[in-house]
């Protein structure tokens, strides 16, 4: 048995608790503790959530910080020995509080773990665990599929555990760096994931613990600027030197083509504004580099082998079921594991 701090960051999200708040109260045990950190909302949430959660801790931060700052906010206020990070539009489902807690009193030495995040109803996968593309592009595993025809669920370690459900000791957590508050939103789950990775953690789902998030990707144009300065501050802090190296050919096709997809979707403007983000963070993101690689106990090839060279994301469309380009991905990313080899790297 573990105590549980459960942390639930709004923003004019006043509509998302009336059925979040309801089936968490409902199970929290008498020593867990409820943490709802409100990112200067104008909509009334946080007296929402005072008068629905009479228990719960309400940080004002006066600010919208950002989904990361607001979760170490919350991490930084918790007690529990379980830490565990909820989107407040993502409704457990009965017995959720007892499964989350699973992989810590079972002893699994994971490191960090999601639930299984359902969309329609439970009908229907969100993610079954994170999928991180080598080139740094991530998405949601299994997004669309039933439900019901997951076989061996919560058996392979993913490559990254997502946010809207993420558990992990919350002194782990803390001794980790919590969430890079710099991201502001997106990615920042990713970065967690790919940090505790290098350092030789282990990851997973627990498909016994679900949560219902009604997910939409379309956010507007500014959602890519956020998607594609983190994914470069997680290639830059995260990877091993070794392996950019060897990724430098295919990150620079990757920027050429990521350029025209940007001018025929209508979102370069937020492209080019990441990239010069990005040029101007680089002191910045070097000296978190030269911190987070200090941490590393695994070798570039160990790293890499949680990357994947596929492109099925529902979200990617036709383009990343080619079979030319798959065979193309598959066969330069044999000869990046070949060169990385065993070592240290």
């Amino acid at each position: 048995m573990a105590t549980l701090s459960l942390v639930i960051v709004s923003h004019d999200s006043r509509a998302a608790p009336e059925s979040t708040l309801p089936a968490v109260s409902s199970q929290l045990r008498d020593d867990d503790e409820l943490i709802v950190v409100d990112n200067a909302s104008a909509d009334g949430s946080a007296d929402l959530v005072r008068n629905r959660a009479p228990g719960a801790t309400v940080i004002e931060t006066g600010a919208n910080l950002g989904f990361a700052a607001a979760c170490n906010r919350g991490a930084a206020a918790a007690s529990g020995e379980l830490l565990c990070l909820l989107n407040p539009d993502a409704v457990p489902a009965e017995d959720w509080r007892d499964a989350i807690e699973l992989p810590l009193v079972d002893g699994r030495g994971w490191d960090a773990w999601q639930a299984l995040i359902t969309s329609r109803a439970g009908t229907e996968v969100n993610t079954r665990g994170g999928v991180v593309h080598f080139t740094g592009i991530a998405w949601a595993g299994g997004a669309g599929e039933p439900v019901a025809a997951q076989p061996g669920l919560g058996t392979a370690e993913p490559g990254f555990v997502s946010g809207a459900c993420l558990a992990m000791p919350r002194e782990r957590y803390l001794a980790a760096g919590a969430m890079p508050e710099d991201f502001f939103l997106y990615h920042e789950d990713v970065d967690l994931s790919l940090r505790l990775r290098l350092a030789g953690g282990r990851l997973g789902v627990e498909p016994a613990a679900r949560v219902d998030h009604e997910y939409e990707f379309e956010k507007g144009a500014y959602k890519w600027r956020y998607l594609e300065r983190n994914r470069w501050a997680t290639l830059i802090r995260t990877y091993p030197g070794a392996l950019l190296l060897a990724l430098a050919p295919a990150l620079a096709v990757t920027e050429l083509a990521l350029l025209a997809i940007a001018a025929a979707g209508g979102w370069l403007p937020q492209k080019l504004r990441a990239a010069g983000e990005t040029l101007a963070a680089l002191p910045r993101l070097l000296g978190e580099r030269r911190a987070i690689q200090a941490t590393r106990s695994v070798s570039a090839a160990e790293f890499a082998r949680g990357l994947t060279p596929a492109l099925d994301s529902a979200f990617l469309g036709a383009a990343g079921r080619s079979p030319l380009l798959l065979g193309g991905l598959r066969g330069y990313w044999r000869l990046v594991l070949a060169l990385l080899g065993g070592g240290r790297g």
